[in-house]
């Protein structure tokens, strides 16, 4: 059996919960849900709608990668969950520009509601460096 390694940085929204901001298991990296949250203001979402949320979410998803040795280019499985698909155009311009080269394989879904009354939130999957 291979072993997990918990992932954990200050430089994303510390889990508010029983769950890791992210675990290594081999060569994977499989990250919690992000939403919104700027670090430095631990609670609270920051100013905006959902393409400043979008931003976010992907900042805090990037230091959690770097805290794992890897990087948004290392995602291959992204899912994305939203409070409101009308949103997704919106949405897709801020992230198509995180995952601009070779993006990873992504599932979008609409949820009922989010936690803080989030826009969006993110989970990834990514290659770990050796």
């Amino acid at each position: 059996m291979m072993d997990a390694h918990v992932i954990a940085t200050p430089k994303a929204p510390p889990a508010i919960g029983p769950y890791s901001q992210a675990k290594r298991v081999g060569d994977f990296i499989f990250t919690a849900g992000q939403v919104a949250i700027d670090p430095n203001t631990p609670g609270k979402l920051v100013p905006g709608g959902i393409k400043e949320q979008t931003e976010q979410v992907l900042k805090n998803l990037s230091a959690v990668l770097e805290a794992g040795d890897s990087q948004l280019a290392a995602v291959v499985k992204t899912t994305v969950f939203m409070a409101d698909l009308s949103e997704f155009a919106a949405m897709n311009e801020v992230y198509a520009k995180f995952f601009n080269t070779q993006p990873p394989a992504r599932s979008t879904v609409q949820v009922a509601a989010l936690p803080l009354g989030a826009r969006v939130e993110i989970e990834v999957v990514a290659i770990a460096r050796a």
